[in-house]
Order: structure tokens, then sequence, then C-alpha cells
């Protein structure tokens, strides 16, 4: 910036007015150079990384491609480009690396996300993950991890130590208990469910006091999704499924049958000894 500013001083340029012209100078400078290293990365480089996916006879890298993660993860390129050079701005740079080290943990945090979010369709291909599932598991870690990047966000923004603030969360512990109380529950409520083997996508479970009685389609932190037999969606907290009980006919329908219970009325008073006469009629009906 100090280049620019001598450079359009020795032509005799008002010097509040160089050092606008040289800011803007080197914001033009900055801007198409981002713009011709995104498109290059975007058009060129993930164009042909993609291809090289669709080609490839793995599962799991589609799974990535279509979650997005290599789109998301560029988009960290330009603000990490702007973060390098704003020494260069003088004044202006705490405000820049301020800004741009925010946007670079949103982006952070959307590419958590959707990595995540591929990596249970990566494990939900496998049978272990019918009787194991882990998307419990998973939204607490985004849940642990939103919260570190808010209160790195919190650091940056007032200059202060992380570990000062993570220090002060120790007096809100009550605070996050109560906010956070179907969540911890959950969490608890699935290991349970996950490590005693209770529970399973696709086992038909009965729960009258939710007047649930069909499918399992979905196992997730606080909550249980099961589809009756009128295709009517019933939600069931996960703890109510370790604090109450209920019926999983999953036995039955590993063993290839099924007990069919039927009510059947007899009159009594026509119940007798069968006669001479009603034999001979049985067994000509039986011709």
């Amino acid at each position: 910036m100090h280049f620019f500013n001598d450079l359009l001083e020795n032509y005799s340029l008002n010097i509040d007015f160089s050092k606008i012209l040289s800011a803007g100078i080197i914001i033009l400078i900055l801007t198409v150079s981002i713009a011709v290293v995104y498109y290059v990365l975007k058009k060129i480089i993930l164009s042909f990384l993609t291809n090289q996916i669709k080609k490839s006879r793995f599962k799991w890298d589609n799974i990535l491609l279509e979650r997005k993660v290599p789109h998301k993860l560029l988009r960290s390129i330009p603000a990490l480009m702007v973060y390098a050079f704003a020494p260069i701005f003088g004044d202006f740079g705490g405000l820049i690396i301020k800004v741009t080290s925010i946007i670079l943990i949103l982006i952070s945090i959307d590419v958590a996300n959707a990595a995540l979010d591929a990596i249970l369709n990566i494990y939900n291909l496998f049978p272990v993950s019918k009787s194991r599932p882990i998307k419990g598991l998973l939204q607490v870690v985004k849940i642990v991890y939103y919260i570190v990047m808010g209160i790195l966000a919190v650091a940056i923004l007032l200059e202060k130590e992380p570990m000062i603030l993570l220090g002060g969360i120790g007096a809100m512990t009550a605070v996050f208990s109560l906010v956070f109380k179907d969540s911890i529950l959950g969490l608890v409520a699935g290991i349970q469910l996950s490590s005693n083997d209770m529970l399973r996508i696709g086992d038909w479970i009965q729960m009258q006091k939710f007047e649930a009685d069909g499918n399992v389609i979905d196992i997730s932190l606080n909550t249980v999704k099961v589809q009756n037999f009128d295709k009517s969606i019933v939600t069931i907290p996960a703890y109510s499924l370790v604090s109450d009980s209920f019926k999983n006919w999953r036995g039955m329908q590993e063993s290839g049958g099924r007990r069919i219970k039927r009510a059947v009325y007899i009159d009594i008073t026509s119940i007798s000894f069968c006669t001479r006469e009603m034999i001979e009629r049985l067994k000509k009906s039986t011709v």
C-alpha cells in the first residue's frame, strides 16, 4: 500500500486522495486475483475432481460429492486470501482479519455439517448401521462443534482468550443442562438402546402410551420415528423407550413365522355326543 501511495504522490496528487486511490487499486487487484484463483479452482480443478469421482468404483466419494463437501470447502479459499493480505491495509487490517475469521468459522461449520452428514450416509451403506445407528452420536458431535466454534467467534470479536470464555461456561452448567436436557437424556438413551441392542431401524415395535404400532424408520438424538400401519408417523422421545416399556416384534420377524390370534365363539348348548345317525351324516358330507 505504501508503494502505491509513494507512486501516486510522485504525480503531485493530494495525500488523502492518493491513500484512497491506492486502497482502491489494491482492492481491485485483490478482487481480480481472488476471482481468477476461484475460477481456476472451481471450473478446472473441481470439475476434473468431479469427473474422476464419478468414474471411480467407490461409493463414499460420490456421497461426499452429493453433500457438496469439496464445493463448500472451496469457499474458504477467497476468505483465506483476504485474511493473508489483510496486513497491507494498515489500520483496517485488524478489522478485516476479524471479519474474515468469522467468515472462515461459518464456512467451517457448513463444511463440518456436510462432512458429518456424508459420514452418516456412508455408514448407512454397511449392514451394521441397522443394529448400531450413529445418527444421534453425530448430532452430539455437531452440537459440540457448534458450541466450540461459537466460543471461538465470540473470543475473536471480544479479543479475549477462548480458554477464559470456556472457564466462564463452568458457571453456566446449570443453564446448559436445562437447555439441553432433552439432548442429554436422548444421548444417554441412544447409547443404552444401541449397546443393549434394544432397537434397530426396521424393527416393528408397539408402544400403547404413544399409540405407536409399526416400523422404526429413524433414530435420532432426541426422537425415534415410527411409521404405523396406516402410514401415520409417531414421534417418540428416545428416553421414553428406556424409562417405559415397549414391545419389539423383531424376534417373531427373524423366526420367519407369525402367531395369529383369532376369537372363535362356540355355543356350548350345541355341544353333545354324536349319535349313530350324526356319524353317518358326517361321513356322507366328507365324501
